[in-house]
């Protein structure tokens, strides 16, 4: 699952066939407020940007971050439907103190896990179809035994899939798969992170079968911001650098503008819609 922020970052993911796509709350704070993943993102923007994925790309499956659910149980069902109704197929709610910080910063801490399991618990009642992935921060803010122990709790409960962050080796994830077995696993690659970066197909051997890449294309897209903003201030044009854009006539295909105009010509101003 490669991490998506806005209905462009999803249109670019699912031209390039990824089936599904993760919204990812430390891309959407990074692009929307230009602030870290610190937990500023309120519970409605995380969702309105969720709606805006689900409407440009209404054949992908859309997951969505859900932090810690943003508040308590009560908060975690009003979430749940928030998602739920606009369109997202699954969710990752954590067990991280709130305000929560991105899984691979420092400073993590975890509430107790009878409240995040609460949490949990909430999540599969009010949701529909929802496809919910219980996080464990627990690795970093007290120790690997501890965070399989989550996962164990969390995987009796009945949730889809467990998510151990930030293991810091390839022994580690071992681990985690030996100590949860019979569930599905998800495996977060980050590049620079704490976790080593893996293809699917080692992943797989190890017993990861759900993989998500939440930072890729926004790194991406920071640096070719970057470069190409740098250059114009440099340089005053992007004449001799045009390799660095995408033309515009491939934009204007990515986002669909033909369709367009096929809606303006049959309900423009003054034309007949009927066939000849």
């Amino acid at each position: 699952m490669p991490g998506v922020w806005d209905a462009l970052s999803a249109r670019v993911a699912d031209q390039a066939g990824f089936a599904t796509v993760f919204v990812s709350g430390y891309a959407t704070s990074g692009t929307q407020l230009g602030l870290p993943d610190f937990g500023y993102l309120t519970q409605t923007e995380m969702a309105d940007a969720a709606r805006r994925v689900c409407a440009a790309v209404p054949s992908a499956t859309v997951v969505v971050d859900a932090d810690t659910g943003h508040g308590n149980a009560l908060n975690v069902r009003r979430t749940m439907e928030l998602f739920e109704s606009g369109g997202a197929a699954g969710v990752f709610i954590e067990d991280q103190v709130w305000p929560k910080r991105c899984g691979h910063m420092r400073g993590k801490r975890v509430v107790p896990v009878e409240e995040w399991l609460v949490k949990l618990r909430a999540a599969l009642d009010q949701r529909d179809q929802l496809f919910v992935v219980a996080r464990t921060d627990a690795r970093a803010a007290i120790g690997l035994d501890e965070a399989c122990e989550r996962a164990r709790r969390a995987a009796d409960l009945g949730v889809d899939a467990i998510f151990v962050e930030a293991p810091e080796s390839v022994d580690e994830l071992a681990a985690i798969a030996e100590a949860v077995p019979d569930v599905v696993r998800v495996a977060n690659m980050i590049e620079a992170g704490r976790t080593p970066l893996l293809t699917p197909g080692e992943l797989h051997e190890l017993g990861f079968d759900l993989v998500v890449s939440p930072l890729t294309g926004l790194f991406a897209a920071a640096q070719a911001l970057r470069r190409a903003f740098e250059l114009l201030r440099r340089e005053g044009t992007l004449r001799d650098h045009l390799e660095l854009l995408t033309g515009f006539e491939e934009f204007n295909a990515l986002v669909e503008l033909e369709a367009h105009y096929e809606l303006d010509a049959r309900y423009g101003d003054g034309h007949d819609p009927s066939p000849a």
